[in-house]
């Protein structure tokens, strides 16, 4: 079974989610999408004046150990920058061949 991990985040931490993204699953596969706007619980994220923080997003299709291995490491990441606005989730994904 395959599992597609997304997480969203402050970019202030996006070094140290990939750091250890790297370290628990070497050779992990992945994409960022950098410079994401939105609005979380506790605040805005727009890259403005006024809301000039933003997120990125970074996505990667894993085993389900090795989604395991990442809800681990992210929740220690997630203890160690509390107000970072740190989320992640998984989604079962199929791969279609045509």
């Amino acid at each position: 079974m395959t599992y597609r991990a997304e997480i969203i985040s402050n970019q202030s931490v996006q070094d140290d989610i990939i750091e250890t993204l790297e370290q628990v699953i070497p050779g992990i596969e992945y994409t960022i999408i950098p410079d994401c706007q939105g609005r979380g619980i506790h605040s805005k994220k727009l890259g403005d004046s006024t809301w000039p923080e933003l997120n990125f997003t970074l996505f990667s299709y894993v085993s389900k150990e090795d989604a395991l291995k990442i809800k681990d490491a992210l929740t220690g990441i997630k203890k160690k920058f509390p107000k970072e606005g740190i989320s992640f989730f998984f989604t079962q994904a199929v791969e279609e061949v045509l």
